[in-house]
């Protein structure tokens, strides 16, 4: 067996560090000739976009946020809405539309409201067909028959109704602090919407907006019935013919309510909602 000696070792680590150093020379030899790939070129991607004015940018185009959809004015809702005359011969300058908020009435929108009402050019259709009706049936004989009688019967039922008016819609609510304007109800059926209207003869709004008893209509109108003994027949004065005027003046409110709540769908459905 051949001794192996301290030369021979170092020869031997000489021979291995040869090797290792080749191998690695050969790596890096055979990675130098692997061809790169280059890189992927970067789009050059441009965008345009053009103003209102017809200019272009290398903006991004913005996408448009949807446009909120708002749901359709009262304005525009033929249901509910109120004119200032019915048929344009009735007076309607109290009703409110419905669902319509109005600003607290104040005394002088009481004191317009009440004189719209008494000098308007349809403020004589009431008092006219009225003055028929009494005529017909000889309601106060003092004024008797024909042409003339008719005349009489008319000026008076005009100065019923003025100074019920003025009475009813702005002496009682001014010193009460009512408001005198007929909202409208405008929905449920029609039972209740009568009802509604029917009970707009006892119970109103305050300026403050709250429920309160309506004494513009009720002592308002009893007001305005004993007036009338100022101007009538001393044969028609007393207090059953001012009960009789009284209640009159009250079922006339009564009916115009029921009225003026189903105006705006009989003229939507006969009209198309016309003024």
């Amino acid at each position: 067996m051949t001794k192996i000696t301290p030369r021979h070792t170092v020869s031997i680590a000489l021979f291995l560090g040869l090797l290792c150093t080749g191998e690695l020379c050969a790596q890096q030899l055979a990675a130098s000739d692997t061809p790169s790939l280059p890189a992927a070129p970067v789009a050059n991607v441009s965008y345009s976009s053009s103003n209102a004015a017809g200019n272009f940018s290398d903006s991004p185009p913005l996408i448009d946020a949807p446009t909120p959809q708002t749901p359709a004015s009262q304005d525009n809702d033929p249901s509910g809405k109120q004119t200032k005359r019915i048929l344009g011969i009735i007076p309607n300058f109290r009703a409110v539309s419905a669902d319509q908020h109005l600003p607290p009435q104040t005394v002088k929108d009481k004191f317009i409201t009440a004189s719209q009402d008494t000098f308007d050019y349809s403020a004589i259709v009431v008092p006219a067909g009225l003055a028929g009706f009494d005529l017909a049936r000889n309601a106060t004989p003092e004024f008797g028959h024909g042409g003339v009688a008719y005349g009489r019967y008319f000026w008076h039922s005009l100065v019923d109704q003025t100074v019920e008016n003025y009475m009813v819609e702005f002496v009682v609510p001014a010193a009460t602090h009512e408001d005198t304007r007929y909202y409208t109800l405008g929905h449920g059926g029609f039972l209740k919407r009568t009802g509604y209207a029917l009970s707009r003869t006892i119970i109103t709004r305050s300026d403050s907006g709250k429920e309160v008893f309506n004494a513009g209509e009720v002592v308002g109108a009893g007001a305005g019935a004993g007036l009338s003994n100022l101007y009538y027949p001393s044969r028609e004065r007393g207090l059953g013919n001012t009960g009789t005027q009284w209640g009159t003046s009250i079922g006339i409110d009564a009916a115009t309510f029921v009225l003026k709540e189903f105006w705006p769908d009989i003229n939507n459905a006969l009209f198309h909602n016309k003024d």
